[in-house]
C-alpha cells in the first residue's frame, strides 16, 4: 500500500479575475494622478505669487506691508520720544526678567549659590533671602541680557520663570537728562517730559516729538561743561531758544545723571537748575527796566540821570561798580550798568506799573511747562519803592534762567511773549505784546551797543551781529549778600539786524582765574562761553554771515555817545 505525500489539496483556492484587478489599478493609478495634479497646482500657484510680489509688486505696497508689521513687532505700551528732527532720544525696548516662585524649588539654598555664579553682582545672602522667603512671587533680575538668559536656562533650576517686559531706554544718555526725565522699573514718569506727558505717553503710538535739536544741545552741553571745569563752577545752566516761536531748542543743566540708570547719580544732580532753580540774575533785568522805561514813555534814549552820588535807603547803599560819578545817558546807563541810574529810572515808572510790567512779562508765576520741574518766582510781597529799584538791576526777585531767556526774546523779536515750549511747533503760536515794535528795535540797538562798546565783547562772533548784556549778582545768605559767592551769565541775542535765537549761560559760583585777572563776572565767564555757542549753533542753523561794518547796518544801529563810554564797561556786571 502506497502512501501519497503531497500536500492536501485546500478546501477552497481563491479564485483569480483579471477584470477585477485591472480595475483596482486603475483606479489606484487615478487617484494618484488627481494628487498630483492638485499638488502641482498649488505650487505653481504659490510661485506665480512669489513672482508676482518679487517683481510686479510697487515699491509702495511693499513699504506699506513692510511699516505695518514694523509698526506691529515694534508696539510698546509708552511711545517713543525724538527731537525736532526726529533723532530718537527715549524708546521702549522689550527686555526678559527673571522671577523665581519660592515654593517650587527643590534646594533654594543650592538655587542662589549657583545663580550667583551668573550674576556676580548679586549678593548670595540677598538671594538666599529671597528664594527662602514666603513670599509666592520674587523678581531676581529685571533686565537680562540674551547672554544671561542662556545661562539661567542652562543651570536647569525648576522654579524659575522668564517674565517678558518693557525697558525704557535713552539713547542719548546724560545729554538731555533733565529735559527727558527717567521711569521707575515698571514703567510710570518719575521727572521730566516721562512723568510731566505721561498720559500722551502712554495713550498715544506716535513719536512725541520735542522741540529740542540734538545737535544744539550737544553744543550747549559742551559749551557749558568746558566753561563750569574752566572756572570751578558749582554747576550752570544753558539755553537756546527760538525768539520767533519760543520753542526752546536746547536746555542744560550740570551737574546731571544718566537718565538710564538714575540712581547712580547724586540727588543733586538731578535738580533742573534752567528750570526749577530761582536766582537773582543781576544785570541782565536792566534789560526789561529799560525796555520799561522806554515804554511807558517815562525816558527815551534821548534823555538821562545824574548818577554822581550813591542813593541811600535806610541802612542801604545803591551804588555803582566803578561809577563814573557824573549824569549819565540812558544808552551810557545801559552800557555802563548804572546800578544808580537803573533805579532812578525806575522810579520815574514807579511801583505799581513796575509789578504790572513783571507780571505780564511773566515774572511773578511759575512757567507752564511741559515738565513738572518748574521754579515759582519769588518777590516782595508789599512792592515799595526801594523794592522797584532793586528789581531794576536784578536784585529782590529771583526767577529761573528760563524765565529771563523767555523774556528777552519778547524783547528782541518785535515785542511778544510766546509761551515757552519743550514740544515741537508746526504753527505759529499766538503770543501776548509786552512792547511796541519802535522800542523793541530800540533795545536791540542797546544791546548791540553793549556788545560792541561794553561789557559784552567776549561775546562777540564776527558776521553773527551779537548783541547781549551782562549779569553779576551776589547769592543771598539769609541777612545779606556773599560777596565771594555769585551768579554770573550773560545773555544774548543773534543776529540782531533779524533775530533769530536767545542764547543764556548761567554760571553758579565761578571762580577767577589768571586769564580774567581774578574776575568771576559775567563778561568774563559768561559770555565766551556764549560765544562759543554761537558761533558753532550758527554754522549748524546755516545763518548767512553778514558784512558788520556795512553802511545800511552801521547806520540802523547807530547811537551816539561820549567818547569816554567806548571804553570797556565796568568789569563788575
Amino acid at each position: 500500500m502506497t502512501h501519497d505525500r503531497r500536500c492536501a489539496v485546500l478546501p477552497h483556492v481563491p479564485t483569480r479575475t483579471d477584470g477585477t484587478f485591472r480595475r483596482a489599478i486603475e483606479t489606484g493609478r487615478s487617484r494618484l494622478l488627481i494628487t498630483g495634479a492638485v499638488m502641482a497646482f498649488a505650487f505653481a500657484a504659490v510661485g506665480v505669487r512669489l513672482v508676482d510680489l518679487g517683481a510686479f509688486a510697487s515699491p509702495a505696497t511693499q513699504a506699506e506691508t513692510t511699516h505695518a508689521v514694523t509698526e506691529t513687532a515694534m508696539a510698546t505700551d509708552r511711545a517713543t520720544i525724538v527731537d525736532r528732527n526726529g533723532v530718537i532720544v527715549a524708546t521702549s525696548l522689550t527686555t526678559t526678567a527673571l522671577a523665581a516662585r519660592p515654593d517650587r524649588l527643590l534646594d533654594p539654598v543650592q538655587a542662589a549659590r549657583r545663580l550667583a555664579r551668573v550674576f556676580p553682582e548679586l549678593d548670595v545672602a540677598d538671594l538666599e533671602a529671597k528664594l527662602t522667603s514666603d513670599s509666592p512671587f520674587v523678581y531676581i533680575h529685571r533686565k537680562l541680557t540674551p547672554k544671561m538668559e542662556m545661562a539661567v536656562m542652562q543651570l536647569g533650576i525648576p522654579g524659575l520663570e522668564f517674565e517678558r517686559a518693557e525697558s525704557r531706554v535713552y539713547p542719548q544718555g546724560r545729554l538731555m537728562a533733565h529735559v527727558l526725565g527717567f521711569t521707575d522699573i515698571d514703567g510710570r514718569g518719575l521727572a521730566g517730559i516721562e512723568q510731566g506727558l505721561e498720559t500722551r505717553l502712554k495713550e498715544s503710538d506716535e513719536p512725541l516729538r520735542l522741540s529740542l535739536d540734538v545737535r544744539f544741545q550737544h553744543v550747549a552741553h559742551q559749551e557749558l561743561a568746558a566753561a563750569i571745569e574752566t572756572y570751578d563752577a558749582i554747576g550752570g545752566a544753558a539755553l537756546v531758544m527760538d525768539a520767533r516761536t519760543g520753542e526752546v531748542l536746547s536746555l542744560v543743566s550740570l551737574p546731571d545723571f544718566d537718565p538710564n540708570k538714575p540712581a547712580a547719580s547724586p540727588d543733586v544732580n538731578r535738580f533742573n537748575r534752567a528750570t526749577f532753580g530761582t536766582y537773582e540774575l543781576g544785570s541782565t533785568f536792566k534789560i526789561f527796566n529799560t525796555a520799561m522805561a522806554l515804554e511807558s514813555g517815562a525816558a527815551t534814549l534821548s534823555d538821562g540821570y545824574d548818577a554822581t552820588n550813591p542813593i541811600q535807603v535806610g541802612r542801604f547803599l545803591i551804588r555803582d561798580y566803578h561809577g563814573k560819578g557824573r549824569y549819565l545817558t540812558v544808552p551810557e546807563i545801559f552800557v555802563y550798568s548804572s546800578n544808580i541810574g537803573s533805579a532812578k529810572m525806575a522810579l520815574d515808572v514807579g511801583p505799581p506799573a513796575q509789578k504790572a510790567f513783571m507780571g505780564a512779562l511773566g515774572m511773578l508765576q511759575p512757567i507752564a511747562l511741559e515738565i513738572p520741574e518748574t521754579g515759582r518766582p519769588q518777590f516782595p510781597e508789599t512792592w515799595r519803592p526801594v523794592n522797584t529799584m532793586t528789581v531794576s538791576y536784578g536784585h529782590g526777585l529771583s526767577v529761573t534762567p528760563l524765565h529771563l531767556a523767555s523774556g528777552v526774546a519778547s524783547m528782541v523779536n518785535g515785542g511778544i511773549l510766546f509761551p515757552p515750549t519743550l514740544l515741537a511747533r508746526d504753527e505759529m503760536p499766538i503770543g501776548r505784546r509786552i512792547i511796541s515794535e519802535p522800542v523793541s528795535f530800540d533795545m536791540r540797538r542797546l544791546l548791540r551797543l553793549n556788545a560792541v562798546a561794553g561789557s559784552g565783547k567776549r561775546a562777540l562772533v564776527p558776521g553773527y551781529m551779537v548783541g547781549g548784556k551782562t549779569g553779576t549778582a551776589d547769592k543771598p545768605n539769609g541777612s545779606g549778600y556773599n560777596r565771594r559767592s555769585r551768579i554770573s551769565s550773560f545773555v544774548a541775542s543773534f543776529p540782531m539786524n533779524d533775530p533769530r535765537y536767545v542764547v543764556y549761560v548761567v554760571l553758579d559760583e565761578p571762580q577767577g582765574t589768571k586769564e580774567t585777572f581774578g574776575f568771576a563776572t559775567g563778561g568774563w565767564v559768561a559770555a565766551p562761553a556764549v560765544a562759543a555757542i554761537i558761533e558753532r549753533i550758527g554754522a549748524i542753523a546755516g545763518i548767512q554771515p553778514v558784512e558788520e561794518d556795512a553802511p545800511e547796518l552801521q547806520h540802523a544801529f547807530a547811537i551816539e555817545l561820549p567818547e569816554e563810554t567806548k571804553r570797556l564797561a565796568s568789569l563788575q556786571q
